[in-house]
């Protein structure tokens, strides 16, 4: 397991807090309905989306949720990298139906379901690189696939792909309860997180928030180079001011 998991690698740290901080926002944001399937997606690649969604699948396991993470990336999924298996077969092989390891029950999504060495957490890994991965999200078997897992799992993840690359968050934002966009500090540009967040609300997706990441902060360096934060009081004031523009930018319909 990588040290990117640093939630289960390093609990007690202050950045697993504030993934318990983030869980816990979005259980209180969701509290008057229910929230079986959550989308992570970004804008562009690098700004820490598979990250964030590996950790805060981490954090609902350890909150006593049977939890699937599924690498909807069938492009250039990084799960199986992160939980150290083989992406294949995977995601793509049970929309296709076109798997040569699981012959007679290629069918069945739960053949595609791994366990982790952490307790309530799955992952499902996103498979051979298919040619047309927007064309099977966009089939009534995800659809079907999603309502089958719900029977099983507590919350779905859904680690998702750049918005602004293609469409396969886009699409999968209709079906999700709720979506997060993860930003990245200096990196994300304001006119970018405006175009997905438009594309989004215009499919019907809603969004719950934007997790704000890589913020420097004034404290001891971590083993992760990652950082997240929200209104931590070791960030900048210009972090601050950032983030509270953020904050108002979501706001606005």
């Amino acid at each position: 397991m990588k040290k990117e998991l640093i939630v289960q690698r390093s609990p007690k740290s202050p950045i697993a807090e504030e993934f318990r901080t983030l869980r816990t926002n979005i259980q209180f944001m969701n509290s008057q309905k229910s929230l079986n399937t959550l989308l992570i997606t970004s804008t562009m690649p690098g700004e820490g989306k598979t990250w964030v969604s590996s950790n805060l699948a981490i954090t609902f396991a350890q909150a006593g949720k049977k939890v699937v993470l599924i690498d909807t990336d069938m492009r250039k999924g990084r799960i199986h990298k992160l939980f150290q298996v083989n992406a294949i077969p995977g995601l793509s092989n049970f929309l296709s139906g076109i798997d040569e390891t699981n012959k007679g029950e290629k069918e069945d999504i739960y053949k595609y379901v791994r366990r982790t060495e952490i307790n309530n957490l799955y992952i499902i890994t996103s498979g051979n690189v298919p040619p047309n991965p927007s064309e099977l999200l966009a089939s009534e078997k995800t659809v079907n696939m999603l309502e089958k897992l719900k029977e099983a799992f507590d919350i779905i993840i859904l680690d998702g792909t750049p918005s602004l690359l293609v469409t396969d968050s886009i699409i999968l934002s209709r079906i999700a309860d709720s979506t997060i966009i993860v930003t990245a500090h200096k990196q994300t540009k304001k006119d970018s997180l405006q175009k997905v967040k438009k594309s989004i609300e215009n499919v019907g997706g809603k969004i719950a928030g934007v997790v704000f990441n890589k913020i420097p902060v004034n404290v001891a360096k971590y083993e992760s180079t990652y950082y997240y934060s929200s209104t931590s009081s070791n960030i900048s004031d210009k972090s601050e001011e950032i983030i509270k523009q953020m904050q108002d930018f979501m706001k606005k319909k």
